[in-house]
């Protein structure tokens, strides 16, 4: 009996060994397993920073300077600019994925939104509603925008300065289908303006300002009482709600850029003129109508972005109606 009993004694403990050595192989498997899913759930940071620019304004700088390269250096990501023209084209690439952010003004996003594009507005500077106009041939006839009845006028359509029509010709009593509108991009607009044949050109600057000091071109009226001519940062949805701290980190070196510009306006003009390889007298104009002071979004410039959208909408530029409040970002900083 003393021996049975010896032998079931050993094999309890033997048991009770097994079962105390699995619970803990178990744990520290638990645990070994712990931070694997951790960083699973945390985004890596990209290894590329993808921004759309346009010929003016606070990124042309920040491109040149290269603090943002120096700041995102540490978390192992690089920056890759890309030029476009304005900013219809750069919104398209952000939505096809080849960009992360960009910048437009304020009639771009709803014609990208209305076409499905997955973007949010992540900041904005000040109104700069001078920064556009339009503007005939010195030599021309037409002395208002009244007279613009059954004229040809050249836009980019889907620009900023497409909604600056809109609202002149309804500020001067006329109907956006009293004219004939012909869509050109800038280079385009410009031949066409410069050779007469279309006789009124709504543009923004640097090309405004070029207009004016190279072809004498005369301003039949700008955006001031009639548009607000935002310029705003945007940024592909997934890009913004994975990496909030890259984007807040571009919007933080924007900020120190904008106060540098505010506090040097005539230094701006020499930066930039070499890098967008336009003469000094062109972007001395143009860098005077420039603002500063990148801010988040408020639901006030939603809301202003929402008449824009309307706007479009009732006139059947757009091809449905577009909620400006679902690109609102939720990271904001307000």
């Amino acid at each position: 009996m003393s021996t049975i009993h010896s032998i079931a004694t050993r094999l309890r403990q033997g048991v009770r060994h097994l079962l105390t050595g699995a619970a803990a192989a178990g744990l520290v498997a638990s645990i070994a397993a712990t931070p694997a899913l951790a960083q699973s759930a945390a985004p890596e940071a990209p290894k590329e920073l993808r921004i759309g620019y346009q010929k003016n304004g606070t990124l042309v700088i920040l491109k040149a300077r290269g603090t943002l390269e120096k700041r995102l250096a540490d978390k192992g990501v690089s920056v890759k600019w890309t030029e476009f023209p304005f900013g219809p084209p750069l919104l398209e690439a952000i939505n096809v994925g080849s960009l992360d952010v960009g910048t437009t003004g304020e009639a771009p996003p709803i014609f990208a939104q209305a076409a499905g594009a997955d973007l949010v507005y992540v900041g904005n500077e000040p109104p700069a509603p001078t920064a556009e106009a339009l503007v005939v041939p010195k030599d021309s006839q037409i002395k208002s925008v009244a007279d613009l009845k059954g004229k040809k006028i050249a836009v980019a359509k889907g620009s900023n300065a497409n909604y600056l029509l809109i609202k002149l010709l309804e500020k001067a009593g006329l109907k956006f289908t009293d004219v004939s509108v012909v869509y050109l991009a800038p280079a385009d607009a410009r031949a066409a303006f410069e050779s007469g044949r279309v006789d009124a050109w709504s543009i923004w600057d640097p090309f405004l300002a070029a207009a004016e000091k190279q072809l004498g071109a005369r301003v039949l009226a700008d955006g001031k009482g009639a548009v607000a001519n935002h310029q705003f940062y945007l940024a592909a949805r997934g890009f913004a709600e994975k990496h909030p701290d890259i984007v807040h980190i571009l919007l933080d070196e924007i900020a120190k850029i904008d106060q540098w510009g505010k506090q040097n306006p005539k230094e701006v003009a020499r930066f930039i003129a070499p890098l967008i390889g336009i003469e000094l007298p062109v972007v001395e104009l143009a860098a005077q109508r420039l603002t500063y002071g990148v801010k988040p979004v408020t639901d006030e410039v939603l809301a202003q972005q929402q008449k824009v959208a309307d706007t479009f909408a009732e006139l059947k530029l757009v091809p449905k109606h577009v909620r400006v409040a679902d690109a609102a970002w939720k990271n904001s900083r307000k």
